[in-house]
């Protein structure tokens, strides 16, 4: 179910959400902010490891090469006028940008062959936090252009009212990126700077421009089709899905919230949830957690 960006400017009732502040929504039930401080139990995870969901189990992904953004010839993701045959500097560090969706994965196949990984983020603030200094500080490393830190906060705050979940050095929710031992903003084997300009100006909250706008990687767990469980080394599209209803969230355990892509399209159909495309791919395989019954 991949949703263009004109689906989400379709959207009137997360725009609504976003426009009124709902998506700070306070209704979380205390069994899901306790589960927010928990880390999930079982098998330890490897540096190149992290966990997910599917088919209502709990997964775990070994990445074996790093991301891969796409960008085709005659792509303008860094918006200079130039296409990327005619400018090598646009993709020397890559543009991975949501809203935005090649015709080919990294291996040239078609773009509709792509297994999807469902990236949940949550776009919710379970305590109405409004200090900019819990933002996300800028990770080693990234971009000098990425909005990051107290000025990330801000910005947040401006904009929803509020630092959402996804974007707290320190979330009140359960997420499965920064992997156990990472810093905020990262996760292994990802890009640590997503551009979500084109989904801001969707959501109206910015103007239309044709400018990037980095911020770090949000806080996020995964979800995969239930016939990936069982999965070899391949290839996976990034699916963002804003999650604006903190009672969808799933929790560590799995034994709540959004942990199958069922689960996924009913909370889009309530209005809960929005997926959009993006040039964003990663390599791993999945399996399920050794300690599942």
């Amino acid at each position: 179910m991949k949703r263009s960006v004109q689906s989400i400017l379709s959207a009137a009732v997360l725009a609504g959400l976003f426009a009124t502040g709902g998506v700070l929504a306070q209704t979380a039930s205390s069994s899901q902010a306790q589960d927010s401080v928990m880390a999930s139990s079982g098998d330890t995870l490897k540096p190149n490891q992290t966990r997910g969901f599917g088919a209502g189990q709990r997964l775990i992904f070994t990445y074996t090469q790093n991301y891969d953004c796409i960008h085709e010839p005659r792509s303008d993701l860094d918006y200079n006028g130039k296409p990327a045959q005619s400018d090598p500097g646009e993709f020397q560090t890559p543009v991975c940008q949501a809203a935005t969706e090649p015709s080919i994965d990294p291996t040239g196949a078609n773009i509709k062959q792509s297994e999807p990984l469902y990236v949940l983020v949550p776009m919710f603030s379970l305590d109405n936090d409004k200090n900019a200094n819990d933002a996300i500080p800028c990770p080693a490393g990234v971009r000098p252009t990425t909005l990051c830190g107290p000025a990330l906060g801000n910005t947040l705050v401006s904009l929803f009212g509020a630092i959402p979940e996804a974007y707290k050095k320190k979330p009140l929710v359960s997420t499965q990126c920064p992997d156990p031992g990472s810093p905020p903003g990262t996760c292994t084997m990802h890009a640590s700077s997503i551009d979500l300009g084109k989904v801001l100006v969707a959501l109206g909250k910015l103007p239309p421009s044709t400018r990037n706008v980095f911020l770090p990687t949000p806080n996020h767990s995964h979800v995969v089709n239930g016939d990936a469980i069982r999965t070899r080394a391949i290839w996976w599209q990034v699916i963002p899905v804003l999650v604006t209803d903190p009672n969808c969230w799933p929790s560590a355990s799995g034994s709540m919230g959004i942990t199958s892509t069922r689960k996924l399209h009913d909370a889009e159909r309530r209005g809960n949830a929005i997926e959009v495309p993006s040039n964003f791919f990663l390599f791993f395989k999945s399996e399920p957690m050794r300690d599942m019954d």
